[in-house]
């Protein structure tokens, strides 16, 4: 036989001796190597520099970025602050102009106005809007009196001491109890209060006081600031400070927490950490405000600081920001991380991939010496299964003459091997074959396609042989006239005893077949033997059931309680026998009778078994289990005896429980094989003797237990076999049986139009 063979011919053998020494040599220069290795490192070093370089621009530039962005942030805090204290003097200086307009306004108006202001919602740091009034010594006790007939009750100033002037509080709302605890609190009294509030008489313009504790707070409560706006009796601002503190009247008011009114300035502002707010209005600084985190928690120092000095209404606050650290306050600074990972990690592999590319062309010079040097070997490997196979081969050329031939082939064809170089190669062979040349040169992409034959070989000087021939198509060396390789493999012997061996077949099976005709023969002999048989069985049986049953009427008072016994044991056997014969000739019908397959609801065709077996007689307690759905392909008739014989067992045997109970189902056999099932817990039988429940005339039970002929199983185990099924059982004395058996579920795929005999298919 002719295989592929992918080696190089023995013609046209390479010489690449000196080129693998060259190669060689250069491999073993460590010149070269120290030359890879500095390259390498050069890539490397200057990767790196280029790398860090333009991380470092990179995370100056956005560090600036950054700076300029908190600085701009923190600029814009100070500006909202000062903006909402102007909105709070606003506010303030609509509270003035009410008294302008009105000469004194009652506490009802008042709270109208601070409620159309809607403190609480636009104003959250302001803890109420209210009214002092100036009142010198003098004025003091008409005052009191002209609020108590007001109906205001008494008015009760404090603290209580006698001073120039007093600075009551008459109005404030809105009216908390705080608030209203308030109600006659002498601001003038206190030094800081007082200061702001002279300032804002003298000068005409609102003045803001130093950080103050507010009334009612505790020790713990956070510092307060007042905004006052002072209110003249001519309702203008007189021009000079002598003539305002003539003029004066009171001041329209208002608290705040310094803490309250910042924070909200503040939030929302992620690039400030911490804040320090300093009222350094009198040189030395008063803390007023703190927020944030220090950063001496976890060590970690801000990145940037700035400090904003808002000078307003008299006082001069010096802000000082943080930024958070510089991971958060830069936040393109993790990116830069990632870059400055990325270009060291890139510098490298570019250094790695510079030592493989000295190491790989290290690697492919070996690689080349080493595949020149195994080329070599397989031209020698080829020469010598050449030379020495005992198969002939032959290397052809695009006109399908021999280039090369071994010695096998010289032996086959008898004439010497180098005698056969541009012999054309079908002038071996006696028959006609394919087209070997136009085969040899058609381009189809597919080097490796395989032609094999079997041809007439001519021999020199001796009869025709017969040859296995295989050609395949192989690529030959540049320059090389080499297309295919053909095995010639001498099979005549073999062929001649193929021809036995079919010669022999066919005189087997002519005794095959004569066999099968002489066993149907006989099995219909015996068949008709045994019909025969049986209904000449008969005549006798009726006449000794005949002259018996006479016996009985006419001469029965003659015969004494013995006879009589005699008699009926006669008659009873006679009855037997012809049970006997019965079931003798039913067994011959099942296996006489031909198939009728079709589906069959194997759920309705069991209840219908139990309706005809409970119609037979009284079953009381029975209660019998059937799974829907159940189908399987096969004769209705045969399936309907299988089920009333297998169903009537299981009810003939369970007949002695008190509460007889039978299943017919599918599901995994013992074994796992899926199948039908027929269980009851009757009588059951010993495991041991399961290989005679199938015989015919087989019985495991005494006539007087149970009735029965012994050949109801039998019978269903030949519809099984006959459906192409199987049948086995399983049970223990006195724990019930069960019956497992498989039928096809599906029509065979070579049955007719779904008709024909069943063949074993696929079963449940």
């Amino acid at each position: 036989m002719v295989h592929v063979w992918m080696g190089a011919t023995a013609r046209y053998p390479a010489r690449v001796t000196g080129s693998s020494t060259q190669l060689a040599d250069i491999d073993d220069n460590p010149l070269s190597l120290r030359r890879g290795h500095a390259l390498a490192a050069c890539v490397l070093v200057f990767s790196l520099l280029v790398t860090f370089g333009a991380w470092e621009y990179a995370r100056v530039k956005e560090a600036r970025a950054a700076e300029a962005e908190f600085i701009r942030n923190t600029l814009d805090v100070a500006a909202v602050v000062g903006s909402r204290l102007e909105n709070y003097e606003i506010m303030l200086k609509g509270g003035a102009a009410l008294f302008a307009s009105v000469d004194r306004p009652t506490p009802a108006q008042w709270r109208a106005y601070a409620e159309g202001m809607g403190l609480g919602n636009r104003f959250p740091s302001m803890l109420g809007l209210g009214y002092v009034a100036y009142v010198p010594h003098s004025r003091l006790p008409g005052l009191q009196l002209e609020w108590r007939d007001a109906g205001h009750g008494m008015l009760d100033v404090f603290p209580r001491g006698v001073r120039r002037h007093y600075g009551p509080v008459l109005y404030l709302e809105p009216r908390t109890p705080l608030n209203v605890a308030a109600i006659g609190y002498d601001m003038y009294a206190d030094p800081t209060r007082h200061q702001a509030m002279t300032e804002a008489m003298e000068t005409g313009t609102t003045r803001m006081s130093g950080p103050v504790r507010l009334l009612g707070d505790p020790a713990e409560a956070p510092a307060g600031l007042l905004l006052f706006v002072p209110i003249y009796r001519t309702g203008t601002v007189p021009r000079s400070p002598a003539v305002r503190r003539e003029t004066m009247r009171g001041w329209v008011y208002a608290p705040f927490y310094v803490d309250h009114f910042t924070a909200g300035t503040l939030r929302g502002d992620p690039t400030v950490r911490r804040i320090l707010v300093e009222d350094v209005t009198d040189g030395e600084p008063i803390p007023i405000y703190a927020a944030g985190d220090s950063g001496e928690q976890d060590g970690a120092p801000a990145a940037f600081e700035h400090e904003v000095v808002l000078e307003q209404f008299g006082r001069r606050w010096r802000m000082a920001f943080e930024s958070h650290p510089a991971a958060q306050a830069i936040p393109q600074l993790r990116n830069l991380h990632l870059v400055l990972a990325l270009g060291i990690l890139a510098s490298v592999l570019l250094s790695a991939i510079v030592w493989t590319l000295v190491r790989t062309q290290r690697r492919a010079r070996k690689i080349a010496r080493r595949m020149t040097e195994d080329f070599r070997r397989s031209e020698e490997r080829f020469r010598t299964s050449m030379q020495y196979s005992a198969i002939g081969k032959a290397l052809l050329d695009s006109e399908g003459c021999i280039v090369e031939a071994n010695p096998a082939l010289g032996r086959i064809v008898g004439l010497d091997p180098d005698s056969l170089a541009g012999v054309h190669f079908e002038s071996l062979f006696e028959d006609e074959g394919p087209d070997l040349k136009e085969w040899l040169t058609h381009e189809d992409g597919d080097v490796n396609s395989v032609q094999r034959l079997t041809r007439r070989l001519h021999r020199a000087g001796d009869l025709p042989r017969h040859a296995q021939l295989s050609c395949s198509r192989i690529p030959g060396n540049i320059g090389q006239d080499v297309r295919g390789l053909a095995q010639v493999e001498d099979v005549t012997e073999r062929i001649m005893a193929e021809a036995r061996v079919h010669a022999l077949n066919r005189t087997l099976e002519a005794r095959v077949a004569m066999r099968t005709r002489e066993l149907s023969q006989a099995n219909q002999e015996l068949e008709s033997f045994a019909y025969s048989i049986s209904h000449d069985l008969r005549a006798p049986l009726r006449a000794i059931d005949g002259f018996s049953r006479v016996l009985a009427e006419r001469y029965g008072g003659n015969l004494d309680a013995a006879g009589r016994d005699y008699l009926d044991r006669v008659r009873a056997a006679t009855a037997r026998m012809a049970g006997l014969i019965d079931a003798l000739l039913a067994m011959s019908r099942l296996s006489r009778v031909a198939l009728n397959p079709e589906s069959v609801d194997l759920s309705q065709l069991a209840r219908e078994v139990v309706d005809e077996l409970k119609a037979a007689e009284e079953l009381p307690g029975l209660q019998v289990d059937i799974e829907p759905g159940l189908t399987a392909w096969g004769d209705v008739s045969l399936l309907h005896n299988l089920l009333s014989n297998l169903l009537g067992n299981a009810v003939k045997f369970s007949a002695g429980r008190e509460r007889p109970h039978i299943e017919f189902g599918q599901g995994p056999g013992p074994d796992g094989t899926p199948g039908f099932f027929v269980r009851d817990n009757g009588a059951g039988f010993s495991q041991q003797y399961v290989d005679k429940l199938f015989r015919p005339f087989q019985r495991l039970h005494g006539q007087d237990e149970f009735a029965g002929h012994g050949i109801g199983l039998a019978s269903v185990r030949r519809i099984v076999e006959r459906h192409g099924g199987s049948i086995r059982a399983e049970g223990r004395a006195g724990e019930g049986a069960t019956f497992w058996f498989t039928l096809p579920l599906e029509p065979p795929d070579d049955a007719p139009d779904g008709g024909g005999a069943a063949n074993p298919g696929r079963r449940a």
